[in-house]
């Protein structure tokens, strides 16, 4: 019996990530949550319920279509509530739900830490390129 051995200053990953099923799971969840929209969409619903117009404007630069299509994964996946009101026209409320909520914390400490290391990665990337364009690297 082999034990792995966690790299000290890590966090061991739970489960096994090499069984094929965790993996797509794992990915599925992850291509959802790290979707730029998702992030941005769950961090405005993070205030409270919001109308499509309300969040379309507080977003900015989103498409109708890609916000349709953002709300529609997240109701699908749990992580946001559709209401809709019976009023002359519709009223149509998106909020996160318990979920949703859930995932307010790690977005928010992505997003920060995404912050706090932008500048070193873009150097990163600065340093990589210039390496990459000399012919003896």
């Amino acid at each position: 019996m082999t034990a792995l051995k966690v790299q000290e200053g890590t966090n061991g990953i739970p489960g096994n990530l090499h069984v094929a099923e965790d993996c797509r799971a794992v990915s599925e969840v992850l291509a959802r949550v790290g979707d730029k929209w998702t992030v941005l969409v769950v961090s405005t619903l993070g205030d409270g319920p919001k109308r499509f117009n309300e969040l379309r404007r507080a977003l900015g630069s989103i498409s109708q279509r890609m916000l349709t299509l953002t709300l529609r994964g997240l109701e699908r996946d749990g992580l946001v509530s559709r209401t809709v009101f019976p009023t002359i026209p519709p009223r149509v409320d998106y909020e996160l739900t318990t979920l949703g909520r859930s995932l307010l914390e790690p977005v928010s400490e992505l997003g920060l830490w995404a912050r706090r290391n932008r500048i070193a990665i873009q150097s990163a990337r600065s340093r990589f390129d210039a390496a990459a364009v000399r012919p003896d690297a």
